[in-house]
This record gives structure tokens, sequence and C-alpha cells, in this order.
């Protein structure tokens, strides 16, 4: 396919290797673009966006416009760990969490007060699923007040609003 089913070229550029709303790149997913209703429930909350799978993937794309996208990525893994029953591998899991967006210099390092990285640094003595909790809202909290409202504004969200399938 040679670009993404009603993207914009700017959109698809945005994405190489994906054909739809799917991060995956394997083109074996079935998603389809989301409609207008759908798109428009976004703007009603940010709740509702981030609840979305399809909302929570272009307002990835934003963020990754805006260089902020490991704050969603960061989100999503701390989601993906509360949902780890296995003690070892939540252990392995908060340890590449830490590694990836929260120790000094990683290489997503996400921006968290330096009271959160206090509670973060004493939870690392015993890792369990909840241990990001405080930064997972704080990071959450940074975006809906920062990032969704220019994303409300955007050239992504208002063309996808206006090409996308009508109910």
């Amino acid at each position: 396919m040679a670009g993404g089913r009603g993207l914009t070229a700017t959109q698809n550029s945005l994405r190489p290797n994906t054909c739809c709303f799917c991060w995956c790149c394997c083109c074996s997913c079935s998603c389809t673009k989301p409609s207008v209703d759908e798109i428009q429930m976004w703007s009603q909350s940010f709740e509702k966006l981030m609840k979305n799978p399809a909302g929570r993937n272009v307002f990835r794309e934003f963020l990754r416009t805006e260089y902020s996208e490991e704050n969603m990525m960061f989100w999503l893994a701390c989601e993906d760990l509360k949902q780890e029953v296995n003690k070892s591998a939540v252990e392995d899991k908060v340890q590449s969490i830490y590694e990836e967006y929260i120790a000094i210099l990683s290489p997503r390092e996400v921006s968290l007060d330096a009271h959160v990285h206090e509670v973060i640094n004493l939870r690392m003595e015993d890792p369990a699923a909840h241990t990001f909790d405080d930064a997972q809202l704080q990071i959450y909290t940074l975006m809906h007040r920062d990032s969704y409202p220019r994303f409300l504004c955007s050239n992504i969200y208002r063309s996808l609003l206006h090409t996308a399938p009508q109910s």
C-alpha cells in the first residue's frame, strides 16, 4: 500500500510504515478509521480520548510532532505494568520502565518533579505494579493540561475530523 488509508501525505510521513491507526507497523491489524462521531467524542474530554485506542494513537501522533511522545509511551507502559500479575515480570517491567523513562539521562526521560522522583526511588526498593502511579498521574495531568488543548486545535485533529467517514 503506497500510503495510509485516509491520511494526508504529511500525516503518513509522521508514521512511516503504517497503513492505519495501528502503531505496530505490521499491516495485519483490523483497524478502521474512526467515525466523525468517535472523533468528536475525543473533544468532549481528555478521559474519552485516552480510553479510545484510536484516539490514543492519533494523540500519540500529535505528541510526536511536539517531541513529547515519551509521555504517552510512559503512560501506556504504566498501564501495561498494572495488568501484570507475575512478580518476576513486574520487577522486570518496573526496571525497564525506570531505565527507559525515569532515570536521569534515560533515552525517553519524562519530566517529573523532585518529589515524585523521590517517591519512585523509595518504591524501587520493592518494585510493584503501582510503583509509578504518582509519576503516571503527573504525566497524565501534564498531557491533559498542556498537550490536549493544542491537540484539539492541531492540523492532525482537524484534518482527521474533516476526512472521517460519517457514522
